[in-house]
C-alpha cells in the first residue's frame, strides 16, 4: 500500500498578504507591489509543500477569492452573485448565479491556476475545481434549465476543462464535493452526478482524479461514491467515524482527511498512524492518500502548516510499515 499525502484545498493567505490587498483595496497599496507579494506567497507555499514531500504541489490557489470565482467570471452564461456562507462555518463566497445555459470559456481556467504550477510545474501540480454536483446545488439557477440536467451539463463542460488542462500538462484534478455529503443526491439527482462524473473519466484518461468530500459525514453516501469513475475517493474524518466507512473500492485509493482545519490544535501523527493500520487489517486500499478534512484557508496560515507537517509526519512513520513504499 502506497502512503501519499497532499494539501487538498487552499492555503490561507498570511498576514502580509491579508495586509497588502486590503490596502489595494483602499488606494494605499500599487497593484505591483501586491503581485510581487502573490508571486513571493506561492512559491513559499510549494517550497514548503516540496519540503514536506507532498505528491502534488497547489501553490495554495492564493488568487482564489474563492472555489467557484474562476467559473462564474469567466464561463457564459455566469455572474458573480452576492455573499454566502460557506457551510457552518465563519467564511464566505459569492455565489454564482446562472442566467442562461453555461458557456465554457477555452482557456479561462488555464489562466488562472496559480504561476507556480504552469509550464514544468503542470506534471506535479493539483489541479482544484468544484465538482459538478456542488456547483449545480450551490449556484443560483435562474436559467430554466433543470437540476439533474445542470449537472449532467456541468459534467460535459468540466470534462472539456480536463481535456484542455492534460494538453498542457497537467495530470491531477481534485473536484471539491462538500454537497456529495451534506445533501446526498438520490434518485435521478444521484444518476446525474455519475453520468457527470463519467464523462470527467472518458476525459481524464490516466490521470489522477479525485473526488475529496468535507464538512458531512460520508458513510450515508457510500452506495453513491462506490459508483463514481474516479481514482480517488477522500473523506473528511473529522464528520466521518473511519470504522463505520466501509466501500468497495475497486482498486481506487482512499483519501483521508486526517487533520481538521476548524481547529488549531495539532493532530498526534501517531493517532493518524493507528487509524492507516486499523484500515490495513481489514483489507488495505492500493493507496492512501493524507489530507486535510476540509479547507485549511479556515485556519490562519501558521497553525495551517503546522496541519502539513503532521501530514509529513504520519507518512514518515507509515513508510517502514508499508515496506518502504511511499
Amino acid at each position: 500500500m502506497k502512503i501519499r499525502t497532499t494539501l487538498t484545498g487552499p492555503f490561507p493567505r498570511s498576514e502580509e498578504l491579508v495586509r497588502a490587498t486590503r490596502d489595494l483595496d483602499r488606494g494605499r497599496q500599487s497593484p505591483e507591489a501586491v503581485e510581487e507579494i502573490y508571486a513571493r506567497t506561492e512559491i513559499e507555499v510549494v517550497d514548503l509543500e516540496r519540503r514536506l514531500g507532498t505528491d502534488r504541489c497547489t501553490a495554495g490557489y492564493l488568487r482564489w477569492a474563492d472555489l467557484f470565482r474562476p467559473i462564474s467570471e469567466s464561463w457564459g452564461g455566469f455572474a458573480v452573485g452576492p455573499i454566502t456562507r460557506w457551510f457552518e462555518t465563519n467564511t464566505f463566497y459569492r455565489q454564482p448565479i446562472l442566467h442562461a445555459p453555461p458557456e465554457r470559456t477555452p482557456g479561462a481556467i488555464a489562466s488562472r491556476l496559480p504561476l507556480p504550477l504552469r509550464g514544468e510545474g503542470a506534471a506535479r501540480a493539483l489541479v482544484i475545481l468544484p465538482g459538478p454536483y456542488t456547483l449545480a446545488g450551490l449556484l443560483d439557477n435562474r436559467s430554466g434549465e433543470a437540476p439533474q440536467a445542470l449537472i449532467h451539463r456541468l459534467g460535459r463542460l468540466l470534462a472539456e476543462e480536463v481535456r484542455e488542462l492534460r494538453g498542457f500538462g497537467y495530470r491531477s484534478f481534485e473536484w471539491a464535493e462538500p454537497l456529495l455529503v451534506t445533501r446526498t443526491p438520490t434518485g435521478p439527482s444521484a444518476e446525474s452526478a455519475v453520468e457527470a462524473y463519467r464523462a470527467i473519466h472518458e476525459a481524464a484518461g490516466d490521470a489522477t482524479s479525485i473526488v475529496w468530500t468535507y464538512f458531512g459525514d460520508a458513510a450515508p453516501a457510500v452506495p453513491l461514491l462506490a459508483r463514481l469513475p474516479v481514482s480517488v475517493i477522500g473523506v473528511d474524518l473529522a464528520e466521518t467515524d473511519p470504522a463505520s466507512f466501509e466501500i468497495d473500492l475497486k482498486g481506487r485509493a482512499l483519501g483521508l482527511g486526517v487533520v481538521d482545519p476548524r481547529t488549531t490544535l495539532s493532530e498526534d501523527p501517531g493517532e493518524i498512524v493507528r487509524i492507516v493500520r486499523r484500515l490495513e487489517e481489514r483489507g488495505p486500499p492500493r493507496e492512501v492518500w493524507l489530507g486535510n478534512g476540509a479547507p485549511l484557508d479556515l485556519l490562519p496560515a501558521e497553525p495551517a502548516a503546522k496541519k502539513l507537517h503532521v501530514l509529513a509526519a504520519a507518512r514518515t512513520a507509515l513508510t517502514p510499515a508499508n515496506g518502504g513504499r511511499s
